[in-house]
C-alpha cells in the first residue's frame, strides 16, 4: 500500500484534548487502519506530540472508503494518574474514583468513511469516564 502525492490521495490527521484538564493529550499512541474487503489492515502508528496531534500518517491507499482510528488511552491515563499523585500528596481515597487500569475506556475505537481527495481530521475530546469525535479542519 503505496501513498499516492496526486491531488486524489486521502489523508487523516487527528489530535486529542483532554477536556478534564483542558490540555492537549501528549504521548498517546493511535494506529491507523483501513478496511481491505472484509479485514483491517494497519496503515499507520503514530504518537501524539506535544500539541495532542498526530500529522505523520501516510496518505490512504487508492479505493480505501473505510477508516480505522484506535487509539491508546489507557497508557495516557495511567500516566497522568501518576503524575497527579506525585504533585499531590493527598491520599488515594481523595482521587477520583478510577478503574485499576487509570480509565474506564483503555482504548477508543473510531471507525469512518472517506472519499477520495479529501483530508478527514478526527479529533478527539477524551476525559476519564467519556469522549466525543467530530470531522474538524
Amino acid at each position: 500500500m503505496s501513498a499516492t502525492s496526486s491531488d486524489t490521495s486521502t489523508s487523516v490527521s487527528t489530535h486529542i484534548l483532554d477536556t478534564s484538564v483542558g490540555r492537549p493529550a501528549a504521548h498517546v499512541g493511535v494506529r491507523l487502519s483501513v478496511r481491505d474487503g472484509d479485514k483491517w489492515v494497519e496503515h499507520g502508528v503514530s504518537t501524539t506530540d506535544a500539541d495532542g496531534r498526530c500529522k505523520d500518517f501516510p496518505a490512504l491507499p487508492e479505493g480505501t472508503t473505510h477508516v480505522r482510528l484506535l487509539f491508546e488511552t489507557e497508557p495516557y491515563f495511567i500516566g497522568r494518574q501518576r503524575e497527579q499523585r506525585n504533585q499531590q500528596a493527598e491520599a488515594q481515597q481523595d482521587a477520583p474514583a478510577l478503574r485499576d487500569s487509570g480509565a474506564f475506556f483503555p482504548e477508543v475505537t473510531i471507525t469512518f468513511a472517506v472519499a477520495p481527495g479529501e483530508h478527514y481530521h478526527v479529533p478527539l475530546l477524551l476525559n476519564p469516564f467519556g469522549y466525543s469525535v467530530y470531522r474538524g479542519s
